[in-house]
């Protein structure tokens, strides 16, 4: 006899439909996997045989065939073990055949019939929305993950005997109704604020219209200055995640591996701060089998590179194309795959090797060979993706005994939300989100500025030598600070102001 379930494969965030075809048939006992299967699907003739058995089921001796098509794909994971094991139990007529129309099944299974959790589930539930299926059947640690998806039937199972009962009537498993609108609009209160950082204005500011505009901004200080501290509370002032992009992040997450299925949606925006000992692969994604690497983890969100210059030089040039692109295309020898990286890179450095050039507190030792070779660990093509380059100096005595409380994250998340709405309604039609996105073609109808602004711009690149990306860099600023104010047009302080947050150009202007 015959049978043929539906499953799903992923291939990135997208997820294919595929047909496990069964055949069982006299001869003698084999069982084949055919259809392009990796290791782990091939191993899953044993896990299915323990299963059944240990689901007090007799495993057939005969020849038995699956076949994963489209066959010319490569399949991948352990979550084919339960369709192949419904398989083979419906064209053995164990199980109904009525109830298995119209529905995909995915799970991985234990060698005593438990249904494990899998990677991707979400993904997987979209795409079979999107194919019209009315019923998904997976593991029941899975079904708030699958639940987020309206118009399915999530039914979460435990075991193989609780599947086959299912299907065949004998038990009713109601389907999973998640509110993911409540989920979302769950606020817990940050346990981190912009409130506790004492003085620095400058900074708070940059990173006001960094976190405005989508911009990347770079912090260069003195050890102690609080660089770290206040990159770690940007996302306390960014947009709350939309439901659209709380999905980017959850799929990106599930197929990681690092989902948290007892709440199975990213309800915030993502922070990643890996260590400057991470690899080029790791940090784009990438392996045998793609996985997202910490630039689409971050993606919505904040990536966060501390001490710049420890990083690999080999690291950070791979940084050069998602940060123009937004997205990361790994080639594989069957397979490319595509994952999301729209972030914001914020990223912190000293000013020298030692830590202290321009302190007014401690004489900086460096010469200015041993700066320039420091400075020479980050490209110019990279920092030129830097919108913002603010020098943060250390905190005066005055300002942390005082009592004076500090602005609040709430307080400048308001300031930030009023701009980003401007952008979205000004950019609704164009498949923007903020002012860092815009294309050159873009910038000449959205980013015009008056004479007074253009002998500005003048000044500063025949001062600093600015290079032409820096030139739109300071443009976008500007849009962006011209929005905080409300301002229609880009006006002359809005320019200015922009330019100040090129301190390397000025810095160092001389040594190009």
């Amino acid at each position: 006899m015959v049978s043929n379930i539906k499953s799903i494969s992923l291939n990135g965030l997208e997820g294919n439909l595929v047909e496990v075809q069964t055949d069982i048939s006299g001869g003698l006992p084999k069982f084949d996997i055919v259809g392009l299967p990796d290791m782990s699907v091939k191993e899953a003739k044993e896990r299915i045989k323990a299963a059944v058995k240990n689901s007090q089921i007799e495993f057939p001796s005969k020849k038995i065939i699956v076949n994963l098509a489209p066959a010319n794909t490569r399949k991948e994971g352990t979550i084919y073990d339960l369709p192949m094991a419904i398989g083979i139990l419906s064209a053995l007529g164990k199980i109904k055949k009525d109830k298995i129309e119209n529905t995909i099944i995915i799970g991985e299974l234990s060698l005593d019939g438990k249904i494990n959790p899998i990677n991707g589930v979400l993904a997987m539930c979209i795409e079979a929305k999107n194919l019209g299926i009315r019923r998904v059947i997976l593991p029941k640690a899975n079904e708030i993950e699958g639940g987020i998806v309206k118009s399915l039937e999530i039914i979460g199972v435990k075991n193989l005997n609780e599947v086959i009962n299912y299907l065949n009537r004998s038990i009713n498993i109601p389907a999973i109704n998640i509110d993911t609108i409540k989920m979302l609009n769950k606020k817990t209160k940050d346990e981190i604020d912009f409130s506790e950082i004492k003085g620095q204005e400058n900074a708070k500011r940059a990173l006001e219209i960094s976190a405005a505009g989508g911009h990347n901004c770079l912090l260069l200080g003195e050890p102690g200055a609080g660089k770290t501290m206040m990159a770690k509370r940007v996302t306390t002032i960014l947009p709350d995640l939309s439901l659209e992009e709380a999905l980017e992040c959850t799929k990106i997450y599930s197929i990681s591996g690092i989902l948290d299925n007892q709440i199975g949606m990213i309800t915030t925006r993502p922070f990643r701060s890996p260590h400057h000992t991470i690899s080029g692969t790791t940090i784009i994604g990438g392996g045998i089998n793609p996985i997202p690497g910490e630039v689409s983890l971050a993606h919505n969100g904040v990536l966060f590179l501390d001490e710049l210059t420890e990083f690999k030089k080999s690291t950070l040039e791979v940084l050069r194309g998602p940060l123009e692109d937004k997205n990361v295309i790994i080639s594989r020898l069957h397979s490319k795959v595509k994952y999301p990286c729209n972030f914001m890179m914020i990223a912190s450095m000293n000013p020298c090797p030692c830590g202290y050039y321009g302190s007014s507190k401690k004489e900086c030792k460096c010469s200015k060979q041993s700066i320039q070779r420091y400075f020479s660990k980050v490209s110019g093509p990279l920092l030129d993706r830097i919108d913002l380059q603010v020098e943060v100096k250390a905190v005066e005595y005055r300002n942390l005994e005082t009592e004076q409380k500090s602005e609040s994250s709430e307080r400048i998340k308001q300031r930030v939300n009023q701009a980003r709405r401007i952008q979205y309604l000004r950019y609704k039609n164009l498949n923007l989100y903020s002012n860092s996105e815009l294309t050159p073609k873009l910038m000449e109808k959205y980013c015009k500025i008056s004479q007074d602004g253009k002998r500005v711009l003048e000044l500063a690149f025949e001062k600093f030598g600015l290079s032409a990306r820096a030139y739109t860099r300071i443009l976008k600023v500007a849009r962006t600070i011209a929005d905080l104010e409300g301002e229609e047009n880009i006006k002359k302080e809005h320019l200015l102001e922009a330019t100040q947050y090129r301190i390397l150009d000025k810095k160092f202007g001389d040594k190009k």
